[in-house]
């Protein structure tokens, strides 16, 4: 069974020594925090090792789960990499694409892993629906939440919006062509609210906002292709996929002849409400344990370092545009 440790134990990084701690699919040996007090009191409550520093935590472990500040990921993963330890790193990979290229040329070296943490990528409402997501020619995002201080040290294109990024990166075949963006600094001297327009090679566009600074929290996503779209709400984890009615052929007469009257939605779309599957565990559970699986079964994780790459690439260039603009 692989050895596991964490480093990095605040808001976020207490969740992921949880589940760690009490999933049967590893062996945890503990975490390490450079704020002492934190680190004792997360190992307290959990009944396990606080190591006294990071070395001594890579001596006894196989895989490291970094969630510490972006600022620190190049730093910790590439200590890990040397020393032969797999790592799973929180989003985005990096700061910079030359310090992520680094880390995957070092991993590919030594025979190692990385996976990048985009949660949304295990979400039950993504798992259910990934498979029936075919050349989209329209995605349209919004990813909204309320001002906290976390996640402030940088632009909300790195915190939140990368999330929709990399998704819709998993969906698209294409490749970028153009991006233009828009954005500003409200409570922050950062970016706290920005919106991005993705255009594709094959024609195909996505609009993408996020905010820290609204008044209430919501996470939505729409997929236009050819047969319908999906109404994606992952917040409350429902799907709705609009089609076209099995019953179109019997009103497309009237249509064509402009005789709209006496038609209703329901003999020109069908509404589907899709079901997420229960599988008995969250997302970050899911996200947790498949990179532990692909470390055994020597498979390539689901958001490898590559995939991670792309989306800090494409977030990045996002937050140029909206730089230029200030």
């Amino acid at each position: 069974m692989l050895k596991v440790g964490i480093v990095g134990v605040g808001q976020f990084g207490q969740n992921h020594a949880r589940i760690l701690n009490k999933s049967t699919k590893c062996n945890f040996k503990g975490l390490y925090d450079k704020d002492k007090k934190r680190a004792e009191e997360i190992s307290s409550k959990l009944n396990v090792k606080s190591f006294k520093d990071f070395d001594s935590l890579l001596y006894e472990i196989d895989v490291l789960f970094i969630v510490v500040t972006t600022i620190s990921h190049f730093e910790l993963a590439e200590r890990a990499l040397k020393k032969g330890i797999h790592v799973f790193i929180e989003k985005p990979i990096t700061e910079t694409l030359q310090q992520a290229e680094d880390l995957i040329k070092l991993a590919e070296e030594k025979n190692l892993k990385i996976q990048v943490g985009h949660i949304e990528r295990f979400n039950p409402v993504i798992i259910e629906v990934e498979d029936k997501i075919k050349n989209p020619i329209f995605m349209e995002c919004h990813r909204i939440a309320p001002f906290t201080p976390r996640g402030t040290d940088i632009p909300v294109v790195l915190e939140l919006m990368i999330h929709d990024i990399d998704l819709i990166l998993s969906f698209m075949e294409s490749k970028v062509k153009h991006i233009s963006a828009s954005g500003a600094g409200v409570m922050t001297k950062s970016i706290d609210i920005a919106n991005a327009r993705m255009e594709f090679e094959d024609g195909a566009v996505a609009n993408i906002t996020a905010s820290r600074i609204s008044m209430k929290r919501s996470r939505q996503l729409r997929i236009f292709q050819k047969d319908g779209y999906f109404s994606i709400d992952f917040q409350n984890k429902s799907v709705k996929h609009i089609k076209k009615s099995q019953n179109l052929y019997k009103v497309l007469p009237k249509i064509m002849m402009g005789k709209y009257e006496n038609i209703d939605t329901k003999d020109v779309v069908d509404i589907v409400e899709v079901k997420a599957s229960d599988r008995g565990k969250d997302a970050l559970t899911i996200e947790l344990e498949s990179f532990i699986y692909a470390i055994e079964a020597d498979l390539n994780p689901v958001v490898d370092g590559r995939a991670g790459t792309r989306a800090l690439k494409v977030a990045l260039k996002i937050v140029d545009e909206i730089n230029k603009k200030r």
